[in-house]
C-alpha cells in the first residue's frame, strides 16, 4: 500500500498547500493512507480543535505532533478523545492523549502509527528508545504496517532511533526542522527512513516565518515577534510503498509540490 507522510505544516500557507495539494498527489500516486504532522498548524504554533477536524476533512487519517502541541489550551479535551492526533507517547503518561493508534485505510487495512519525541537539544521525557519499543510491541499484534514520527532536533538521534528499530516498524519519519533531507532510504532489514520529511508551508521565510523579523532576531539579539510568512507555498514530505503482508517497506521518495500562486 502506498502512504504519504506530509511534513510539519504551518499556519494557513500550509493548510492551504494541504487543501489543494493533497487531491493531485492523492490520484498520482495511488495514496490509501496519509499522515501528517500538524503541530504548527494553528498560526505557525499548535493546533486547535476546528483546525484538527479541518485537516481531516482534507483526507489525513492521523495527525502527528510534538513539542508545540500544548500550545494551544483548547486542545487538552480534545486530544483527550481523539486518537487520530496524537502527542509524543514519550511524555509522562499523566499528559492528556495518546502516544500511538491504529486506523484503518481506505480499504480496510490496519495502519499504526506512533509518535516520538527527542531528548537531544530538546525538553527532557521519557526515552524515545524504550517508549518506542514499547509503543511497538503494544501494536504488532494488530497490524504489521506500522509508521513512526520521530520528532527531534539532533539527526543523529533519529538516525539512531532508525538502526534501533530497523526490521520492528515499517518506517520512520523524521519531523520538526522544517527542512527536507536527503537520506531517505530502507535500511537492510526493512525499515524506510528518512531524517527530516521537511515543511508543507511558505518558503519564502526562514521555516515559516517571515524572514525580516528572524533576520532582526539574529542580529540584535533582540525580542522579536515572529510572524507567518505569505510566499512560495509548497507540500513536502514522502511517499512509502509498504508491503501489506509483511509490513516491510518497498520504497520511499520524497516529494516536493509547488502551490501554484
Amino acid at each position: 500500500m502506498n502512504i504519504l507522510f506530509i511534513g510539519d505544516i504551518v499556519g494557513e500557507p500550509g493548510r492551504q498547500a494541504v487543501r489543494e495539494l493533497i487531491p493531485k498527489i492523492k490520484k498520482r500516486e495511488k495514496i490509501e493512507f496519509i499522515i501528517a504532522n500538524g503541530e504548527n498548524v494553528a498560526g505557525g504554533s499548535g493546533v486547535t480543535p476546528p483546525l484538527a477536524d479541518e485537516l481531516f476533512g482534507y483526507g489525513i487519517d492521523v495527525i502527528t505532533s510534538g513539542d508545540h502541541i500544548w500550545k494551544r489550551k483548547e486542545i487538552l479535551d480534545y486530544i483527550e478523545s481523539n486518537k487520530r492526533l496524537l502527542r509524543p507517547a514519550n511524555y509522562p503518561p499523566q499528559a492528556p492523549g495518546f502516544g500511538s493508534t491504529v486506523v484503518q485505510s481506505e480499504s480496510g487495512i490496519d495502519v499504526g502509527v506512533i509518535n516520538l519525541t527527542g531528548r537531544v537539544f530538546m525538553q527532557a521525557v521519557e526515552c524515545p528508545f524504550r517508549i518506542g519499543k514499547e509503543e511497538v510491541e503494544k501494536l504488532k499484534n494488530r497490524t504489521r504496517i506500522i509508521i513512526i514520527d520521530m520528532h527531534a532536533e539532533a539527526t543523529s538521534e533519529k538516525v539512531a532511533l532508525g538502526w534501533y528499530l530497523d526490521g520492528l516498524v515499517s518506517a520512520i519519519i523524521g519531523t520538526h526542522t522544517h527542512v527536507q533531507t536527503a537520506d531517505e532510504k530502507i535500511l537492510p532489514n526493512g525499515t524506510a527512513f528518512i531524517s527530516d520529511a521537511g515543511m508543507t508551508g511558505p518558503f519564502d521565510s526562514v521555516i515559516g516565518r517571515k524572514k525580516e523579523q528572524i533576520l532582526t532576531r539574529f542580529i540584535t539579539q533582540m525580542p522579536a515577534r515572529f510572524e507567518m510568512a505569505e510566499g512560495d507555498i509548497q507540500l513536502h514530505g514522502v511517499v512509502l510503498d509498504i508491503d501489506e503482508k509483511t509490513g516491510k517497506a518497498n520504497s520511499i521518495k520524497r516529494i516536493q509540490e509547488k502551490l501554484k500562486q
